[in-house]
């Protein structure tokens, strides 16, 4: 047989295709993604656009390959909410969305808050489909919506013509009771939305088949076969789980999310992790910050003369500065931030400033803020014996090398974690563990030397 899988990553900036034979990437294309922003916090895409990106894409694959697609599956980013009014979509509420910010905030210190956290594994946060719905009711918006859907749901009925939400996705909207696997009545409730107003609930691995009229228009093989997948932080996890063998990942892209695949849903009613569903025996538990690259971004715009000589000068930069960046230390919070606080407003700063520091202090301080945080993340998961990296931050082996040694913990380097990858693996059903990912070496003494810093770094 030589029918490939075509895996499509929908994610907040770009749209991913990639095509996979016999556990290889064959093929790969990636097309961006344009997000809105509006008043109060708005952030969103166009339902119309987002599938016509991704035909287009579809179309561009060359038609040899096309012609072999067999199976197609896609993994999305997580918490996105596109109310559909008179059976017409047009908004994608995407999770950066901070609309809902002031209304969760009087929400999420109640018990009410933290029993539904209980019941869903999500939590309280405006990112949270929850959040959206909750505002949205309150500010009267919306008032003939017909259905509460998002990412998933728009791509099963482009493909299938059923809106459909498979249980991991739907994990992360805090509408699911995580044991029941089922819409939560009492959170439906509280809302004042009926379960019809929702799509109708499947496992990640649910298979069908393709409309026919979409695969003559796109020329994929009529007999294509369409698997609902997951959401693209589950499936990143896995995907690392899965090459690795390592249980633990630590992704950081725009933002970072350390992950951990679980047999078990494991809660922390006063910090909140997350705990996802992946399948009927395993979960994924983590804790995501808001602030990863994005905060390196930040700097490279506003503490050189360019980007391109930021990034480039920022390992010797790094060399210039001792740990603890002369007494400099920096939060880095830029763009508020999720765990553990679960604020949007939360603000970065700079902290014992003096004019005795330099641009080398200044770039240090930016460096271990992030991972000093992350650390903060990494005890919200649990204990963690080893890491598999990933992500655009860990192109700089210098980074890889100062994660390993702000964390404490065997760190190891791996490229093959997109998501897709872990839709293919959960399909294969198979471990492929990969011997050849990278150890990352580190000094002991400065291992020792950050686990001091970090005692007091956040008061």
């Amino acid at each position: 047989m030589n029918e490939v899988f075509l895996g499509i990553d929908v994610g907040t900036t770009a749209v991913k295709l990639g095509l996979i034979f016999k556990g290889e990437l064959i093929y790969e294309q990636a097309r961006k993604v344009t997000t809105y922003f509006g008043e109060q916090g708005e952030r969103y895409q166009l339902a119309d656009e987002l599938l016509d990106s991704i035909y287009l894409g579809i179309k561009e694959i060359p038609t040899e390959l096309r012609e072999r697609v067999g199976r197609i599956g896609f993994s999305v980013a997580m918490h996105s909410l596109m109310p559909v009014e008179n059976c017409k979509a047009d908004k994608i509420f995407i999770w950066s969305d901070t609309q809902a910010t002031e209304t969760i905030e009087a929400f999420r210190t109640t018990d009410l808050a933290k029993h539904f956290y209980q019941r869903t594994g999500t939590p309280i946060h405006t990112m949270s489909p929850f959040a959206k719905i909750s505002y949205f009711k309150e500010k009267g918006l919306y008032p003939n919506v017909s259905h509460w859907f998002g990412l998933k749901e728009l791509l099963m009925e482009a493909f299938t013509g059923e809106y459909l939400l498979d249980y991991s996705t739907a994990s992360a909207t805090g509408l699911l009771n995580l044991e029941q696997l089922d819409w939560d009545a009492e959170i439906l409730e509280y809302l004042d939305i009926s379960k019809k107003s929702l799509a109708q609930l499947v496992e990640p691995t649910y298979t069908t088949m393709i409309r026919l009229t979409l695969s003559e228009e796109l020329e994929l093989p009529e007999s294509t076969n369409i698997t609902i997948g997951a959401s693209d932080g589950c499936l990143a996890a896995y995907g690392s789980y899965i090459s690795t063998g390592v249980a633990n990942s630590l992704t950081v892209g725009t933002s970072a999310a350390i992950r951990k695949v679980s047999q078990q849903a494991i809660f922390d009613i006063e910090r909140q992790n997350f705990c996802y569903y992946l399948s009927p025996t395993m979960y994924v538990v983590g804790a995501p910050s808001n602030n990863g690259g994005c905060v390196l971004e930040w700097a490279s715009k506003t503490l050189a003369e360019n980007q391109l000589e930021f990034y480039e000068t920022l390992s010797n930069q790094l060399e210039q500065s001792p740990i603890g960046a002369n007494g400099l230390r920096f939060h880095p919070y830029v763009n508020g931030e999720r765990a553990p606080f679960w604020r949007s407003g939360l603000t970065a700063e700079f902290k014992y400033m003096t004019i005795k520091h330099t641009k080398a202090d200044l770039r240090r301080a930016v460096v271990e803020g992030v991972l000093m945080n992350i650390r903060t993340l990494k005890e919200m998961v649990g204990e963690i014996s080893a890491l598999t990296l990933s992500g655009g931050f860990f192109t700089n082996p210098a980074l890889r090398t100062m994660t390993a040694e702000v964390l404490g913990t065997t760190c190891y380097h791996e490229q093959s974690t997109e998501p897709i990858f872990g839709l293919y693996y959960l399909l294969q059903e198979t471990a492929v563990h990969n011997e050849e990912h990278l150890s990352v070496h580190f000094d002991q003494q400065k291992v020792e030397a950050y686990t001091t810093l970090y005692q007091d770094y956040f008061e």
